[in-house]
């Protein structure tokens, strides 16, 4: 059974069918999905999946290009969050510095906070960066994230900053861009990665695989992007499945 270890069925893009599509997907082989807060709306929104979806869990968080929304009161809010059922991680937190806003130092001031927030619940970060390698590597560096542990969620960065996410213990999260013929970053890092640190994940409803490049994606999706791996890594589809399930639910302590 396939772990979907980062989505967002929150997304309003999921309006319309949003109850049919998650009904289907046990018989269509995914086991669990951890639905991902981006800012404080749909962190409330993801609570209220986990609490309607038993096989849904979630990570509480602000990601940085809505980090422009958090005060401390508001914060106070997301800490009271992260110790609600179902709740299994941190996210998605971390840097994007592709857009100008919020300026870089609202960014890191509340990556370093989600992180510190973290540790002191004693939940494993998701963590977001984009144009940011060096600045998302230090301040993990800083805060000591190898005692917190986590996931570079989409990972787009080159085997040498892999290397060091995955010397620090984390995992990397690979998704649909692994499928794109002109990947060939991600996929020189997914030959590279040992197995035992690769979570699967789609980013639903962003970044669906080929051939559905473009549209809206789905963990249905999830099987095109083993098989990629499979591929990449020659070694067995079923191996990666459950590799990858295995790897999600250590990290994310669901047994």
């Amino acid at each position: 059974m396939i772990f979907e270890s980062h989505a967002h069925y929150d997304d309003e893009k999921f309006n319309e069918d949003r109850e049919l599509l998650l009904a289907s997907m046990k018989e269509k082989g995914v086991e669990y999905i951890i639905n991902v807060g981006a800012s404080l709306r749909s962190t409330k929104e993801t609570i209220a999946l986990t609490e309607r979806y038993p096989f849904i869990y979630g990570a509480v968080g602000v990601h940085p290009s809505h980090t422009g929304e958090l005060n401390e009161e508001r914060f106070a809010w997301l800490e009271e969050q992260c110790r609600q059922p179902g709740i299994v991680a941190v996210g998605e937190i971390g840097l994007d510095y592709y857009w100008d806003e919020p300026e870089r130092e609202i960014q890191k001031k509340w990556f370093r906070r989600q992180l510190l927030l973290a540790e002191k619940e004693k939940l494993p970060v998701i963590i977001h960066s984009r144009d940011a390698a060096q600045d998302t590597f230090h301040i993990m560096q800083d805060m000591k994230c190898e005692n917190i542990g986590g996931v570079i969620h989409c990972f787009s960065y080159a085997k040498e900053m892999a290397e060091k996410f995955l010397d620090m213990g984390f995992y990397l999260g690979i998704g649909g861009v692994v499928t794109f013929q002109n990947a060939k970053t991600v996929k020189e890092v997914v030959n590279y990665a040992p197995l035992d640190r690769i979570l699967l994940e789609t980013d639903s409803p962003y970044l669906a695989p080929v051939p559905f490049r473009g549209k809206r994606n789905s963990s249905l999706n999830l099987p095109l992007i083993a098989e990629e791996i499979a591929k990449i890594k020659k070694t067995d589809y079923d191996k990666v499945i459950e590799e990858t399930n295995k790897n999600a639910r250590k990290l994310f302590h669901i047994d």
